[in-house]
């Protein structure tokens, strides 16, 4: 009787041990912390809302999210709005149906965009704005150049090239923009200081080139004087430089785009536009991937993350 209560003893011990064997490491099964552990980066689903592919700048904008998304194992899927809010708006419903982890949207319209906003919102996923802003929603990170700064330097490029005195003309871009509402407001801030500057004429060509082109068109059979021109962008810029050159009139009036596409510089080297503000579209892609992959591991982003401008004039 004892021999068989010893036994039995043996037995309970060794049965207690392959017990605590079998739960000693949960983590290294198949279906525990290795997969949770070790997916989250190759489960991040980006969705980039652009206002339109048409525009050269948001092309290399959408290359540099791409690229970044690619190298961190993320996947993204981008929409093109066109330039129409309403069809963004649709783009940004279709994305949230596709589960995204977060939204990162570059406005047709920043008052029109809030509702979309403000869906994503509702669904908890994450939103940043990219290049222009949002007038309303929950957006957890802004990332642009500044463009009020922008405006300011082309307003100084002119002032300084006109020895402050002259006519001007300002191409503005899309209505509701807010870049169109910044860089305008950084060029006012300018030259509604100094007597000596008069706007003679502001019209939107909408970013467009060929709009650019009518327009100025337009403008230069209305007035007899143009000294310079600030346009919101170069496709734009590279318009009115179009439509001067058709006019005898490009030798003596300074042109100013912004953007710094590849048109745009090789213009400024050739000498036909006198300068652009040049952004980083690519680097402003590359930050808003970063900042997505940021806010998915539940780290803070800082609610505006500039991206550096410069002059080119050569």
């Amino acid at each position: 009787m004892a021999k068989w209560l010893k036994r039995l003893g043996v037995l309970a011990v060794l049965l207690l041990v392959v017990s605590a064997c079998s739960t000693e490491s949960p983590g290294s099964s198949d279906e525990g912390g290795e997969s949770s552990e070790g997916s989250s980066d190759d489960s991040v689903k980006i969705g980039l809302s652009v206002s339109t592919l048409n525009n050269p700048f948001f092309v290399t904008l959408r290359d540099g999210a791409e690229a970044a998304a690619e190298e961190a194992g993320y996947e993204i899927v981008v929409t093109d709005a066109q330039d129409d809010a309403s069809t963004q708006l649709s783009d940004i419903e279709d994305l949230l149906q596709q589960d995204i982890d977060v939204l990162l949207v570059n406005p047709v319209d920043s008052e029109a965009v809030v509702t979309a906003i403000e869906s994503a919102n509702s669904q908890d996923v994450p939103v940043i704005t990219v290049d222009r802003s949002a007038e309303g929603g929950d957006v957890v990170s802004h990332i642009a150049s500044d463009n009020v700064i922008g405006g300011e330097m082309a307003g100084e490029f002119i002032a300084e090239q006109l020895n402050e005195s002259g006519k001007l003309v300002e191409l503005q871009g899309v209505p509701g923009a807010s870049a169109t509402r910044e860089r305008g407001k950084g060029f006012h801030n300018i030259v509604d200081e100094i007597d000596g500057l008069e706007v003679i004429a502001q019209q939107s060509a909408n970013f467009n080139r060929s709009e650019g082109l009518n327009v100025m068109e337009n403008i230069i059979q209305s007035t007899d004087q143009i000294d310079a021109v600030f346009a919101h962008n170069d496709e734009m810029a590279l318009g009115a430089v179009e439509a001067l050159q058709s006019n005898g009139m490009l030798e003596n009036v300074t042109v100013v785009g912004f953007d710094a596409t590849d048109d745009a510089v090789a213009a400024v080297e050739e000498g036909t536009l006198d300068a652009t503000i040049a952004q980083q579209p690519t680097l402003i892609g590359e930050k808003a991937i970063d900042a997505a992959g940021s806010v998915v591991s539940g780290e803070s982003v800082d609610e505006f993350i500039p991206v550096e401008l410069q002059m080119v004039t050569e």
